[in-house]
């Protein structure tokens, strides 16, 4: 296994080092001029000039990327344009709501979306097994700013039993920060007022982004386990007179695992990458709205930064998924 992990790593370098050559050269074909958004609409041409060359603007794309490269290695992601601070910093400060954000998701797409595939299969052709199969199929079909709506004028203005948007309350100070997720930090620091903010204004926005997640793993859940459910080895444990519910969770859910694994590591992915709507309507301080930001006043180096950290997030999860293979299925050996 360490052969192999060694092997996608390097894999992962290749990888990396495509993404950044694209991005970089398809950013720069975008037409406008970073240098006069960063010095203002009123500045004069030779402050414009000036600020250009600072930026290294005025050199050729090739040798853009190259000191571009270097930076990266040595953990320089270059300088916002807007703010005129480290992006590196920036990117600490917005991913970590991300990751709280899609954690969430994903925890509450699983749990309930695998629940309800495996009722479904149980209970298939029912009328229960009906209402899931629509259930999971609007999920997987319904836009996510409409849904965000639809849940802010429902819980916030009609019931007003969730706030409107946010990582916590008006008047609450964030907890210490540590990990900068403010639901463990709150759990860390002892801050109880912070974790009740912190979950309260969670609720809605990872509903809404697990929503559609949800419906997939109904769907895919379903099929695995309709498929295991006809195999010999289940008519032999139901002969043997073991319970429905052993049947089910123990065998048939343990070997319809892997294909679920697959889409626990795509989804997780996904969701990292795919915040924009849900973090523009719940007002989320995250790496989705951070980009938007950052395409809207063409900030080369903020754009670089979020796609270089998605992409690295991509290959990690994939690589994570792929060892939990052999974790699920002892038959699985890496070489």
């Amino acid at each position: 296994m360490v052969a192999y992990t060694a092997r996608r790593l390097m894999l992962a370098i290749v990888v990396l080092i495509g993404m950044s050559l694209m991005t970089f050269y398809i950013s720069h074909a975008i037409p406008g001029d970073p240098a006069r958004l960063a010095s203002g609409a009123h500045a004069k041409a030779e402050q414009v000039e000036s600020l250009r060359v600072q930026m290294g603007l005025d050199k050729p794309l090739p040798v853009q990327y190259m000191i571009y490269m270097k930076g990266i290695i040595s953990g320089d992601l270059g300088t916002s344009v807007s703010t005129r601070r480290p992006v590196a910093d920036e990117l600490k400060e917005y991913l970590p709501a991300t990751i709280e954000l899609s954690v969430f998701a994903l925890i509450i797409s699983v749990v309930a979306g695998v629940f309800f595939g495996i009722v479904s299969a149980v209970r298939r052709n029912s009328a229960l097994d009906h209402f899931l199969r629509v259930f999971s199929l609007v999920g997987a079909s319904i836009p996510v700013f409409w849904l965000g709506l639809l849940f802010l004028i429902f819980f916030y203005k009609q019931l007003n039993v969730l706030p409107i948007g946010g990582r916590i309350g008006i008047g609450i100070n964030p907890p210490t920060k540590a990990t900068g997720l403010y639901i463990i930090d709150s759990i860390l620091s002892g801050d109880g007022i912070a974790l009740k903010s912190s979950i309260s204004h969670l609720v809605l926005p990872s509903i809404t982004l697990g929503y559609s997640s949800m419906g997939v793993f109904t769907r895919m859940a379903r099929s695995c386990v309709l498929e295991v459910l006809s195999a010999d080895y289940i008519r032999t444990a139901r002969a043997k007179g073991l319970k429905e519910t052993i049947v089910v969770y123990k065998h048939a859910l343990r070997n319809a695992i892997l294909p679920l694994i697959t889409l626990v590591g795509l989804q997780f992915a996904y969701l990292l990458g795919g915040t924009v709507l849900t973090e523009t309507i719940f007002s989320w301080p995250g790496l989705g709205s951070y980009s938007v930001t950052a395409i809207t006043n063409l900030n080369f180096p903020a754009i670089m930064g979020v796609t270089l950290t998605i992409t690295t997030l991509f290959v990690v999860i994939n690589l994570i998924t792929d060892l939990c293979y052999a974790i699920a299925d002892p038959r699985i050996v890496y070489k």
